[in-house]
Formats: structure tokens, C-alpha cells, sequence
């Protein structure tokens, strides 16, 4: 794969995930790439979930589509963090309404200890395709991230078998089977690691870690099953910046920013910044965390809540962005708010 890739025009985002002076705040929005915007409808009715995130060049087209309408200062590329359990064998399938289902998940100690991070980036050959056709399309636009589940959620979803809310079935394997979920993830985080150096060698500039169920553990357990494999994959992962979110850890903030290796934070809207500012420090970049929800409230309450959060993070050291994925109802004309009063900080 040659990377002849066209120079960067923004780079506020790489600036600020370095700790640099900034003049404003960068500012992207976590599945900006999909279910609010008409365009991304409009293919979704056209091909499946898998089609749109398998074939590099819709999956280009979708990743560009919120660079065209709302120009923040970030692409992320279109897939999904359940192409690494594909990659393990597991089948998933995305079911209207219900959201992934898998085929085959583990249920047994047996199922468990056949789970082998065998050629991953082989297997997910079309996400680094599609990583490299859209760097050449942004022409420098703004970077582009790559991205990955953590290991302790993509767990969740290979023992669970769909979506929950509290992934009791996926806990109570961990605990009655220690061994078996220790071998899980060793090689989930094995897959992540040989996965996301693969998106960073096919043009990802960044990458971000979504440990979307971190907070369904209790501090220790966190500890036990989580932070290792977080800290592993950071520090193997040392070419670009990485940015870890772990949703609802609020707990381990500390360990994180100290011992994690990571270049930034997450924040979810259920931390203040001036917690998260504390905790860290003010020595790690950090990136959150406007309640998708409030989204929903009338542009000028947006634009209010938008500047009142940047005053309290503060503009250095940190990146605008939600404290969760965009909900597929909010207006297009909301998200520009939001990402146009940021551009108009200061």
C-alpha cells in the first residue's frame, strides 16, 4: 500500500491530542459518520449494515459524508468495533431494531479456549482499504481515526450474544470461569493490537479505543479483567496517539491518565469537568463529553451548553466532542450547532 498522502491542511486535533497551544478547541462527534444524517439513510436503504461497512468505498463515502456537511476537525472512519469477534469466528449479524446478534456466541469453557487471534489484519483486510481510499479522499482535509472495541466489551458481546443493559450472562461466565475468560481476552487483545497497528500502517493518524461496558465493572473487577488489556494495547500501539474511552469507569480516571499509556481521555456526561480535570491532573488530553441527548434542546440552548463546557474544560488539552455516539433522531441543523459554536470559541 503506498502512503503518497496528501499533507495536512487542519491539524488542530493532532495539536491538541499532543498537548500543544491551541487556538480553539478541536471538534468531531463520535459515530458522526451515520443515522442522522439523510445521505447515510439513504445508503442504508440501498445495502445492509455489513455491505455498507465492508466495501471500502461506501464505507469511504459514509466517513466523508459529515466532513462535507459540518467540516469538523476529525474524520473516523465507518466500520464497527464487532469486526474483531467476525475475525475470531463469531457471527454477527445486525438486526433492524434489535441491533447485533451473534450466531455462535461462547457458552462453553470450550467455545471459549477456541477463540484464536489468528490473522485478524488479513481478515479485516476492507477496513484498512477503506482507511487508505479515505485518506487519499480527504486530501488533508482533517486527520482521520481508526478505531477499536476493547477487549473487555467485545467480551461482553461474544459471551452475551446480543446488546444488554446490564450483561449479566457475559459477567457470570467471567466468574465461574476464569481461565476460559482469561484466554478470551489475551487474544482479544492481541487481535486489537495486530488490528489497529494494521489501521495505523493504512493511513489512520489517530486511534480511538471504545470500552463502551468499562463501567459495568466494579473498581477491582475493572482492575482485574479491563486496565490490563487497556495499558497493553496503548503501549503497543505507539506510533499515533491513542484515545481510550472507557464509559462509566468514572472511578478510574486516575489509573488511566497515570498508567495507561494513552495520549487522551474520554469522557462520558456523567463526569464534570472539573472532576476529570482534577483526577487527571491537567496532564492528559482530554475529550468529551456534551450529553448526546441535549442535542435534542433548541439550537440556542445547544450553543449555550456547547460554550459553558469548553469554558469549563478549558481550551488546552482538550477535544469537543459527545459524551456517547450521536442518537439517530437529532436534527442535522443541531449537530451543526454544536460543532460550529465550537469553531467559533474565542
Amino acid at each position: 500500500m503506498s502512503n503518497n498522502f496528501p499533507p495536512l491542511k487542519n491539524d488542530l486535533f493532532l495539536r491538541a491530542l499532543r498537548g500543544e497551544d491551541v487556538e480553539r478547541p478541536p471538534v468531531w462527534m463520535m459515530r458522526q459518520a451515520g443515522r442522522y444524517l439523510p445521505q447515510y439513510m439513504e445508503l442504508r436503504g440501498k445495502y445492509t449494515f455489513f455491505e455498507r461497512v465492508e466495501t471500502p468505498e461506501l464505507a469511504c463515502e459514509i466517513t466523508l459524508q459529515p466532513i462535507d456537511e459540518l467540516e469538523p476537525d476529525a474524520a473516523i472512519i465507518f466500520s464497527d468495533i464487532l469486526t474483531v469477534p467476525q475475525a475470531l469466528g463469531i457471527d454477527v449479524q445486525m438486526i433492524q431494531g434489535k441491533g447485533p446478534v451473534m450466531g455462535n456466541p461462547i457458552r462453553s469453557v470450550d467455545d471459549a479456549f477456541a477463540i484464536l487471534a489468528e490473522d485478524v489484519p488479513e481478515k479485516l483486510k476492507h477496513v484498512m482499504d477503506a482507511i487508505h481510499l479515505t485518506r487519499m479522499e480527504l486530501n488533508g482535509r482533517v486527520p482521520l481515526i481508526g478505531f477499536a472495541g476493547a477487549p473487555w466489551t467485545l467480551f461482553c458481546y461474544m459471551v452475551q450474544g446480543e446488546g444488554s443493559k446490564d450483561f449479566n450472562r457475559a459477567k457470570s461466565f467471567l466468574y465461574r470461569h476464569p481461565e476460559a475468560s482469561r484466554h478470551v481476552m489475551r487474544e482479544l487483545t492481541t487481535a486489537t493490537i495486530d488490528y489497529l497497528r494494521a489501521q495505523v500502517e493504512a493511513g489512520a493518524q489517530a486511534v480511538q479505543l471504545f470500552d463502551s461496558w468499562a463501567g459495568l465493572l466494579s473498581p477491582e473487577d475493572f482492575n482485574e479483567w479491563a486496565l490490563p488489556s487497556l495499558m497493553e494495547i496503548c503501549s503497543a500501539v505507539k506510533e499515533v496517539p491513542v484515545i481510550l474511552f472507557a464509559k462509566g469507569a468514572w472511578y478510574a480516571l486516575e489509573r488511566l491518565s497515570f498508567h495507561s499509556n494513552a495520549e487522551a481521555l474520554g469522557i462520558d456526561w456523567t463526569i464534570t469537568p472539573e472532576y476529570a480535570r482534577e483526577k487527571t491532573r491537567n496532564e492528559i488530553t482530554l475529550q468529551g463529553n456534551f450529553d448526546p441527548s441535549h442535542l435534542l434542546a433548541p439550537i440556542p440552548e445547544i450553543r449555550k451548553q456547547t460554550r459553558r463546557m469548553i469554558q469549563r474544560f478549558g481550551v488546552r488539552r482538550y477535544i469537543a466532542n459527545l459524551g456517547h455516539g450521536i442518537l439517530p433522531h437529532v436534527p442535522v441543523d443541531n449537530a451543526r450547532a454544536f460543532v460550529d459554536t465550537v469553531k467559533e470559541y474565542g
